[in-house]
């Protein structure tokens, strides 16, 4: 094996990745155990669950699929404890389940809003404080925390989705300032509009779709395995010194 190659393998790893049961997650858990990594797959969806363990162990890796609701405060802990218990360690934490319930600000409901909280930034900060003991005593370990560009920018009728994700990009630097000394990476990666079943439902109509994609430079929104491979890269040794960062994979929507 070359030595680039040695850099993004992540042979010998365990991978604990969240909404792993479509789009992006889906994605990842392929892209991840392509790479050499055991995968700890986390969803709602059995029959989903059982599409991504049957794709992981397609090559060669082993994949415990964990039902649970990141809606719930018991559902992260739940889901971490078990992964904890089938793989002894978890060496990367991928927090990618996420919502996005879209209305105007005005008519928003405090139940959306909670629940928006509850999955994009309450599950990952659960997620995360039963996984980083462990990695505090192996001294090393990363967490990518799949934020948004609208963590960055404000988009309309996007209040509690842009609070969220601005939340988990925030929360990304505090867990940098108090982890990074035992040698654990954290970031976020902050996509454009995915084309996956949630970016479909948002964005599939000419009307909400084309205003947007006439807004990123590149002409274009994005693809789920274009989103895992910088997860991969942020998962990686190739990465160690990359840490507290929001990377964009906005096409340039953010450089106007």
């Amino acid at each position: 094996m070359a030595d680039w190659q040695k850099r993004f393998s992540l042979e010998g790893k365990r991978a604990l990745v969240t909404g792993a049961t479509k789009g992006i997650g889906f994605e990842t858990c392929k892209v991840l155990a392509d790479a050499g990594a055991d995968i700890a797959a986390v969803g709602r969806d059995k029959a989903g669950l059982a599409d991504v363990a049957a794709a992981v162990t397609s090559v060669g890796r082993r994949c415990i699929a964990i039902a649970a609701d990141m809606a719930t405060v018991d559902g992260p802990v739940t889901a971490a404890k078990e992964a904890l218990a089938a793989f002894g360690t978890i060496d990367i934490l991928v927090n990618n389940a996420g919502i996005a319930l879209i209305d105007p600000l005005l008519d928003a409901k405090v139940a959306d809003w909670d629940m928006t909280m509850a999955v994009n930034l309450r599950a990952p900060f659960l997620l995360a404080r039963e996984i980083v003991p462990g990695m505090i005593a192996r001294k090393r370990g990363k967490i990518v925390n799949v934020s948004s560009q609208a963590g960055v920018v404000g988009l309309e009728a996007h209040g509690a989705y842009c609070a969220s994700k601005g939340g988990l990009n925030m929360l990304t630097k505090v867990m940098t300032v108090e982890w990074a000394r035992h040698n654990i990476q954290i970031n976020s990666v902050c996509p454009t509009v995915i084309l996956t079943p949630m970016g479909e439902k948002v964005w599939g109509e000419p009307s909400k779709g084309d205003p947007m994609l006439a807004k990123i430079p590149a002409n274009r929104f994005g693809k789920p395995v274009e989103v895992a491979d910088m997860i991969l890269y942020l998962s990686s040794s190739a990465s160690d010194l990359v840490c507290g960062q929001d990377m964009l994979i906005d096409g340039g929507y953010t450089a106007i």
